[in-house]
């Protein structure tokens, strides 16, 4: 998680979200989000890093990946988590009004058995520094 949280920490304009995705135990992908930096709503650091790892293993299915990401995925992350067939997701901080997986469960008959969701991991940390975000731009 901590890779994830050194991503977060390198946005600029944009909530301060990380996310590195694993292979066998190495990262393949990193990415932070670039929403605002790019103009571009989708470039959420998930979907960011989903682009480069399937660059890099050359195929759209991840199976057999993790991911990890400092905030609880949105709708449009989870389901291109889930596409993409990721296998586990381990995120830091709770989403309770945008998160799609044990915040607001919007997939859970969905997900099935092939992905596993664990949430909490340096909850406290990615918290402090989501609060510092927001109470930076008020």
């Amino acid at each position: 998680m901590q890779n994830a949280i050194n991503e977060a920490l390198k946005c600029e304009k944009d909530v301060p979200v990380g996310c590195v995705i694993k292979k066998d135990g190495i990262i393949i992908a990193s990415a932070h989000n670039k929403r605002e930096a790019d103009n571009d709503v989708t470039a959420h650091a998930e979907m960011l890093a989903i682009k480069e790892a399937q660059k890099i293993l050359n195929t759209s299915r991840l199976k057999g990946c993790e991911m990890y990401v400092t905030l609880e995925p949105c709708p449009m992350c989870a389901w291109a988590i889930i596409q993409a067939r990721i296998s586990t997701l381990y995120f830091a901080s709770y989403n309770p009004q945008y998160g799609a997986f044990l915040s607001n469960n919007i997939f859970k008959d969905l997900t099935g058995a092939s992905l596993k969701v664990y949430g909490g991991i340096e909850e406290d940390k990615c918290n402090k520094i989501l609060e510092e975000f927001f109470r930076s731009i008020r």
